[in-house]
């Protein structure tokens, strides 16, 4: 009995093939390339981050917190908050008017935008639109900003010149993302409901044309180096990339789950995509539309927005309350800035932010990232008509703690995080104990024949 049950155990050479067995499984998917963007740091701002901008004259970044009717200002130097100014209920869109040097900015549930001075980072003017304004973009052509109405199916054009709307658009149903292409002067609009482009022409404020996309387009990019444009398809994890010239499908790139936001890289001809579902940006390269790399940021990243003067992307964390900011070149150490505004803006309106975040980021195919995130939050916002209000700052910025970045990637995303991980771990741990099962019968089953053969 006692020697049946010695002869069933794992031998020493079984063990140690398991062990190189699980070496394997674990190793292959984290094959590394040659080519990685690493996450810089990590910004707090206000209570649930939806829109993002670049203003290139003063080197800041625009944001815009849903649920505390307030955008933070975020200096690309420094990787902190500068400033908080309050704006309107709901704010969501953003956008940066080169020719005046204002951010304009969608106050969904005011049906408005608010227009901010970056001078002076106060609200300057408002334009009353209607109930659901929120994508937002600039036509430097004709010093324009057209503004998505999703509720109603339009499109307001405001000439930047009189604050005032020039031109409503009919476009299809439920608009909720929308692009300049300077090289065509048109703007694309994503029509979440229909799965279609609305191409308007800025020449006449007219649809020239509507393009199938995929399944619930909810975010759009112009790619000016290739004359193409990227429409990510939140329902079918799948980026559509377009000619601008003749409206033709090039191309349909897999990327992670709920892809949302878009944004181009010019510095590196690479498009990054925002999978809110999926807690990672996954890179597109336009020189063969492909993904190049996969990087794991919070937890449902929602905006990407280009800073083309330190080739970095921000991307907004709409569940952190917080903006992670992302390298499109290898080899950069890593840190977490925590940041915690005072807002002194009008007397009648409060918001206090107070968040404690400590994150480990790690950059690869399928890296494991834990979050730890602590936030409360008192918000009582009031709606103002005032044109020019005030607003004081006091932030203060302490980098708490410091991230280390592990850099690998593959030339496609392989995994979205620690727990398919896990699953590739389990898979290897019960491939070992069916090879183990059945080496332990095969030598019972010979040892049986062997004492059987002795008795004869």
């Amino acid at each position: 009995m006692s020697s049946s049950f010695a002869d069933s155990r794992f031998r020493p050479g079984l063990a140690t093939l398991i062990i190189l067995l699980s070496l394997v499984c674990i190793a292959v998917p984290f094959a590394p390339s040659a080519h990685a963007q690493s996450v810089v740091t990590t910004v707090d701002v206000g209570h649930y981050p939806l829109g993002v901008a670049y203003d290139p004259h003063n080197g800041e970044v625009y944001v815009a917190n849903d649920y505390d009717a307030t955008v933070s200002v975020i200096s690309d130097a420094t990787d902190s908050v500068v400033a908080t100014v309050r704006v309107g209920y709901d704010p969501t869109g953003v956008a940066y008017d080169s020719g005046k040097g204002e951010i304009f900015v969608t106050d969904e549930g005011n049906g408005a935008v608010s227009i901010i001075s970056d001078s002076t980072n106060t609200v300057v003017a408002n334009v009353s639109l209607k109930f659901g304004a929120d994508p937002i973009t600039y036509d430097p052509n004709r010093g324009e900003m057209f503004v998505a109405n999703e509720v109603f199916n339009t499109v307001s054009v405001i000439s930047d010149t009189t604050n005032t709307v020039v031109a409503n658009v009919s476009v299809g149903r439920n608009p909720v993302a929308i692009a300049y292409d300077s090289g065509t002067g048109e703007v694309f609009v994503a029509n979440e409901n229909d799965g279609t482009l609305s191409v308007i022409s800025d020449a006449n404020n007219t649809v020239v044309a509507t393009v199938n996309v995929g399944y619930g387009p909810l975010g759009v990019a112009y790619d000016p180096s290739k004359g193409e444009v990227f429409v990510t398809n939140g329902f079918d994890n799948a980026v559509s990339i377009f000619s601008d010239t003749t409206y033709a499908l090039i191309a349909t790139v897999s990327v992670g789950y709920g892809p949302t936001g878009v944004a181009y890289d010019s510095g590196r001809g690479e498009i990054f995509v925002a999978n809110e579902d999926y807690s990672t940006v996954s890179i597109i390269s336009d020189a063969n539309d492909t993904v190049i790399a996969t990087v794991n940021v919070g937890t449902y990243p929602y905006a990407v927005a280009y800073d083309s003067s330190k080739g970095e992307m921000f991307v907004t964390d709409e569940d952190a309350n917080a903006v992670t900011v992302i390298s499109d070149a290898p080899g950069v150490t890593t840190t977490t800035t925590s940041t915690t505004p005072t807002i002194s803006t009008q007397p009648s309106s409060t918001a206090t932010p107070t968040s404690t975040s400590t994150t480990s980021a790690s950059v690869s195919t399928a890296p494991a990232t834990t979050t730890s995130r602590t936030t409360s939050y008192s918000t009582s916002p009031t709606i103002s008509t005032s044109t020019s209000p005030s607003t004081s700052t006091t932030p203060t910025a302490t980098v708490t703690t410091t991230t280390t970045s592990t850099e690998s990637s593959g030339s496609a995303p392989l995994s979205g995080g620690a727990s398919e991980m896990l699953i590739y771990g389990l898979a290897a741990v019960l491939a070992v104990v069916l090879i183990g099962a059945v080496a332990g019968l095969s030598r019972r089953r010979r040892k049986h024949d062997d004492l059987g053969e002795s008795r004869d």
